[in-house]
């Protein structure tokens, strides 16, 4: 059985995606130096093969932030999904359904919650950007608790967007006309995305905040949105705002120094991600990977860990696991995988993956996620 890898479905969202929605996708801050890291980090831990062990009972399962899962992976929060492939978010959606892991709708999809809610089949996770009015901060919490949201994932690393060469190169950020009409040239030269996305597709807007961006055409003016009302401003004071009108769980995501994590915990949170933004946002600080072990030590299991960044394969979920994740959020993997296929896409990497991490755990001798310690690792990690 041929299962699509990482690198295929992003050489597929190559041909069909317009130049600049590929690099949004792929680009990170800077010089990329934590993008790559974020990528071979995971290298720096080896797994050690066992054997000799039964392993015809091998169990999957998981929860994570107290949603079961077939695996122990959920599918992150991507921006701009709905551009990536016809309705993306609702798309993406239904394939976690059909694989079993929780999908996390981000506050700036193209779809909006209630349409992913109604189109999808389930109440999925949402996330959390601060802006500026809190009214409407006020609103939106109400209306997707309203719509049956469980889980808010409260992003905390984006005060104001990274830079980002490559977006800039791309046209991206243009604005206006001009943006609008450098985007639909890139179209044309995507045919099938033109006819089936852009056409088929609408409308697009930022789902969630449309209602706050009348007026707006192009990607480059949502940017330039994004950049007038994201909030430098916000503190762990705002955690405990919108705990106050949150009762379900919060994931404080963003999070690359025990010190936050505490923090984090302290102030209300039920768990956080381990996260650099993809390498989006602050280029030379560490991989997620490498700050996980650390994070996990200093919340001595207060709640819930993920982790993401760099993550391609069910081997890499292992070794997240071994070093204390509960699970990992995918980003990248599965914009790549709808933009490549659509919801039969996205079902295809969640199945790859699934086989990926069944044969790592029996060859390491895990038989279930609870066994997932730092045993697993061969070389710098090696104490239970």
């Amino acid at each position: 059985m041929a299962l699509p890898s990482y690198e295929e479905h992003r050489a597929a969202a190559r041909r069909r995606l317009p130049h600049m929605l590929f690099e949004y996708i792929d680009s990170g801050a800077f010089d990329e130096r934590t993008l790559a890291a974020n990528r071979d980090g995971f290298g720096d831990f080896r797994l050690k093969q066992r054997v000799m062990r039964d392993m015809s009972d091998l169990d999957m399962s998981a929860e994570l932030a107290g949603a079961p899962a077939a695996m122990p992976i959920a599918l992150g929060p991507v921006g701009f999904a709905g551009m990536y492939a016809r309705r993306g978010e609702v798309q993406a959606t239904r394939a976690a359904v059909a694989e079993g892991v929780p999908f996390c709708l981000s506050a700036v999809s193209v779809c909006g919650y209630d349409e992913v809610r109604r189109g999808g089949g389930i109440a999925p996770w949402f996330q959390l950007y601060m802006i500026r009015d809190r009214a409407y901060m006020r609103d939106l919490i109400d209306s997707v608790l309203a719509a049956g949201a469980e889980t808010l994932v409260f992003t905390v690393d984006m005060p104001l967007p990274g830079i980002r060469h490559r977006d800039a190169r791309s046209g991206l950020y243009d604005a206006g006309s001009r943006g609008l009409a450098r985007q639909i040239w890139q179209g044309i030269a995507r045919p099938g995305w033109l006819w089936d996305v852009y056409l088929r597709g609408r409308p697009h807007s930022f789902g969630n905040f449309a209602a706050a961006m009348t007026g707006r055409a192009g990607l480059g003016d949502y940017w330039g949105w994004i950049r007038e009302n994201f909030d430098c401003s916000t503190n762990w004071d705002d955690l405990a705002w919108i705990r106050a009108r949150w009762p379900g769980r919060i994931l404080i995501k963003g999070v690359l120094c025990p010190e936050d994590a505490a923090a984090a915990f302290d102030a209300g949170a039920d768990g956080v991600v381990v996260s650099n933004h993809g390498g989006r946002q602050l280029d030379g600080v560490s991989s997620s990977i490498e700050a996980l072990p650390a994070i996990v030590d200093a919340v001595g299991g207060r709640g819930t860990v993920l982790v993401d960044g760099g993550v391609r394969s069910g081997l890499d979920i292992l070794k997240a696991l071994a070093l204390g994740a509960d699970g990992c959020l995918l980003g990248r993997a599965w914009a790549f995988a709808l933009a490549a296929g659509g919801e039969r896409g996205v079902v295809a990497m969640l199945q790859a993956l699934k086989v990926e991490l069944r044969v790592a755990m029996t060859l390491t001798g895990c038989g279930t996620l609870r066994q997932a310690g730092r045993t697993l690792l061969d070389g710098r990690f090696t104490s239970s």
